[in-house]
């Protein structure tokens, strides 16, 4: 029997690990694989959040996070320090997710030393470069010379497709992040304790429909942001809804939303949720506005409609689908789909019941699979 192949799998931020967990979990489970993992710990806490549920322990923690760090610096450190890693591991596959400086990072330190990448969630395109900003740019680069594409859908296939990537490293595997969605739904069951920390909430809020919300990207600071503050305001004044609001630890977030929404009887501003009772606010919530990706996937799997606040979408499937739908961040347009989705029953019902393109909690298996070659 041939030794088994070493994975290194590299992450660095919350929704990578929660994309990543189920996959590394397979990977340790099976006796083809030797694998190992890597964090940047580009972000601090909230990584650690869903390390901790996930009951993973890196081998590797190169804990780069610094107070106000800019992009070309933390480039530069993941670079350099996940060279290292790869070093003193000499993995046979490098296997990243998505689109931060960590990915784009880890698969140029690969490349620059010849060990193939694995790209989970390739092929997202938005078509804009500026939005989301850097994301966009960062999964490009990789999908330029990942020797393996695993994409969510068929969408982002032909995206791949149409940049002339060879058609036999590009396979549609669904997103892991409905595998994480079941697996923590399923401890929650298990453990009721994991995501009781929303009880006071959902009695606060008894009666109400509860409007979950999270916004933290990069192009919404400034304008955007006081845009999309003014809109939950507007929301909040009715009686018959409340907005519940983990708020995001970066200041462009957090001055603009304590300025304009602290104080309000129907608005929650409450810390960044681990993972358990960030499925739990799915699951009581009636619907999403967010400006996030994962939402977009997660919330549909659940039958929770989705107002994505931005102006283009890397997930186009949710809008076709009718799952999502686009409404940018113009208070006015928020406030109006919103009270839409609140007050036309058929409207809700259309969104909530459309077929959820995603993934169906098998990506991981079918991921390893690939791997073992």
């Amino acid at each position: 029997m041939s030794a088994p192949r070493k994975i290194l799998t590299v992450f660095g931020t919350r929704p990578e690990a929660i994309k990543l967990f189920p996959l590394v979990h397979a990977l340790e489970a099976d006796p083809r694989f030797d694998s190992r993992v890597c964090v940047s710990a580009q972000h601090r806490a909230m990584l650690d959040q869903v390390l901790a549920i996930a009951e993973i322990v890196p081998d590797h923690d190169l804990d780069l996070m610094t107070p106000g760090q800019t992009l070309d610096a933390l480039t530069a450190r993941a670079l350099v320090e996940i060279g290292k890693v790869l070093d003193a591991e000499q993995p046979d596959w490098v296997v990243v997710q998505g689109d931060t400086t960590t990915v784009m990072a880890g698969a140029i330190a690969a490349y620059y030393r010849k060990i193939p990448v694995c790209h989970v969630e390739a092929g997202l395109r938005s078509g804009d470069i500026h939005h989301p900003w850097p994301e966009e740019v960062n999964r490009r680069v990789v999908g330029t010379f990942a020797a393996l594409h695993c994409t969510p859908t068929e969408t982002a296939r032909d995206a791949l497709l149409r940049e002339n990537v060879d058609p036999a490293t590009v396979h549609v595997t669904g997103n892991t992040v409905i595998d994480a969605l079941h697996w923590v739904s399923e401890k929650v069951t298990r453990e009721p304790q994991l995501a009781r920390g929303l009880s006071e909430l959902e009695q606060r809020f008894a009666g109400k429909r509860i409007i979950g919300m999270t916004s933290h990207r990069r192009e919404n600071f400034g304008e955007g942001m006081q845009n999309i503050a003014n809109a939950v305001r507007q929301i909040a004044s009715r009686d018959d809804v409340a907005v519940i609001f983990p708020v995001h630890l970066n200041p462009n977030v957090r001055q603009v939303m304590n300025a304009e929404l602290a104080g309000l009887d129907n608005v929650a501003l409450i810390e960044p949720l681990d993972y358990p009772h960030f499925a739990r606010l799915l699951d009581i919530a009636h619907l999403m506005l967010t400006d996030s990706g994962g939402v977009q996937e997660e919330a549909p799997a659940l039958g929770k409609p989705v107002l994505v606040m931005r102006e283009t979408t890397e997930r186009p499937e949710g809008v076709e689908a009718g799952t999502a739908k686009l409404v940018g961040t113009d208070a006015d347009t928020i406030v109006r789909e919103t009270f839409r989705l609140l007050d036309d029953e058929q409207a809700y019902a259309a969104m909530a019941r459309a077929h959820n393109p995603f993934g169906d909690g098998h990506s991981a298996q079918r991921i390893c699979d690939l791997l073992a070659g």
